[in-house]
């Protein structure tokens, strides 16, 4: 298989990388990803993985895939999938503007763009993810990016995530 690439935006800042799918180390999650391109939803800035930025979707998959090349360590430039039940979300401490309910089910996909990442969750425990993705091209330009969301705020900005010709 021929390698495949997506553009992992910041739309308000304008702010674009290159993302390589890791297709020989998580073959079911970048399926998963790539046939649900284009998606774009609203930023967050994690409050307890420390560097990372992330959207929440709706289930895209049949099903949820099986946890692929896991990680709990994230490095610059992870692309990581997640999947939470509502009920796991769903403390005023996250600060979503939308309601999560128990028996939902929502998808995170991160984006980890400095070291010293920990996916442990005060709430929950360790939080292992799946590294779907590595950037290859703009990360240095994604993480000023993603310090001045931490500085400033993310509302008004969305995160955005689509095929790379």
């Amino acid at each position: 298989m021929a390698d495949r690439y997506l553009e992992v935006s910041l739309v308000k800042r304008g702010v674009r990388c290159t993302a390589k799918l890791l297709d020989d180390r998580a073959p079911v999650t970048c399926r998963a990803v790539w046939d649900a391109l284009p998606l774009s939803s609203d930023v967050y800035h994690a409050k307890y993985a420390r560097n990372e930025i992330y959207a929440l979707f709706p289930p895209f998959a049949e099903s949820e895939p099986p946890l692929e090349n896991p990680t709990v360590t994230p490095i610059p430039g992870d692309l990581c999938y997640f999947s939470f039940a509502g009920a796991e979300l769903g403390t005023k401490a996250y600060g979503y503007d939308r309601e999560v309910r128990a028996g939902t089910t929502l998808v995170d996909l991160a984006l980890f763009y400095e070291r010293n990442n920990l996916l442990l969750n005060g709430d929950v425990g360790w939080v292992p993810g799946i590294v779907w993705g590595q950037i290859v091209d703009g990360l240095p330009e994604m993480a000023e990016a993603c310090n001045d969301l931490w500085r400033t705020g993310a509302a008004e900005e969305t995160l955005s995530f689509r095929r790379k010709s």
